[in-house]
């Protein structure tokens, strides 16, 4: 509880600067730091709004979730992840896999878990960075602009959104239009999100549980992924989905 409460203060006392003697927060330029959109992966719902609090005020949009479900769907429209392990439905380590499995946007692993066998696990698990509980706010946003830097311009959301052309196929992830041979084909909702995932990583198998989870986030089956897959190849063909027995599916070549 202490650690957590310093840790609060922390943050609140470098996004803010100290107070002036009648009580007024005096104005202060912001951290030398560009403006990204970032994920917050937290079950703590307070500490997360008040790390969320600090974060946009240097100019950050901030978007709270505290489930491995959310985290799995929400990541793509993201330019960087901050994750806590502790989550109640999935380790926070397995959710990194399987971002890391169909995405190379930066995460920061932000964890109570401060061991150095934590830490290697997390730097195997395709963590960019490892940040133990409790810490300094300017440190985390130091990470932040660190990570940022070597990821390079082409992590952030809008960088994976547009056109994908794939032969005969071309699928408008603005417009979430698909057309084949020049001709629309009408999907649903999840049939394009299931399309849109595979296509975006055209050199992956994405693991069944990943694609489920991504899509679907909490409530999902087995027949329900199957049955989409399905309608999916009705429409476009067989050769665009390929399964992978007992992986998952990869995107094909038409």
């Amino acid at each position: 509880m202490k650690q957590r409460t310093a840790m609060l203060d922390s943050y609140e006392s470098a996004a803010e600067g100290p107070l002036k003697s009648d009580g007024a927060v005096p104005r202060r330029e912001a951290l030398p730091s560009e403006s990204w959109r970032l994920l917050l992966v937290e079950n703590d719902a307070g500490e997360a709004e008040t790390l969320a609090g600090g974060l946009r005020r240097q100019g950050h949009q901030v978007e709270i979730v505290g489930t491995a479900g959310e985290a799995l769907r929400l990541h793509p429209q993201a330019s960087l992840v901050l994750l806590d392990l502790e989550l109640p439905d999935l380790d926070g380590l397995e959710v990194c896999r399987g971002i890391r499995t169909v995405s190379k946007i930066p995460v920061i692993v932000v964890t109570a878990r401060c061991s150095e066998l934590d830490r290697v696990l997390g730097l195997q698990a395709g963590a960019d960075d490892y940040l133990a509980k409790p810490y300094g706010f300017r440190e985390l946003m130091a990470r932040i602009d660190a990570v940022m830097r070597r990821a390079g311009p082409t992590t952030s959301a809008t960088a994976t959104a547009g056109v994908i052309t794939r032969g005969a196929l071309r699928i408008d992830a603005g417009a979430r239009e698909v057309t084949l041979d020049g001709k629309r084909v009408e999907t649903t909702r999840k049939e394009f999100d299931v399309l849109l995932l595979l296509a975006s990583h055209p050199d992956t198998v994405i693991p069944r549980k990943v694609l489920m989870q991504q899509v679907w986030g909490d409530s999902w089956s087995r027949r329900t992924v199957d049955t989409h897959v399905s309608s999916l190849r009705n429409k476009l063909g067989t050769n665009w989905i390929v399964t992978i027995r007992g992986v998952g599916f990869r995107f094909g070549q038409g």
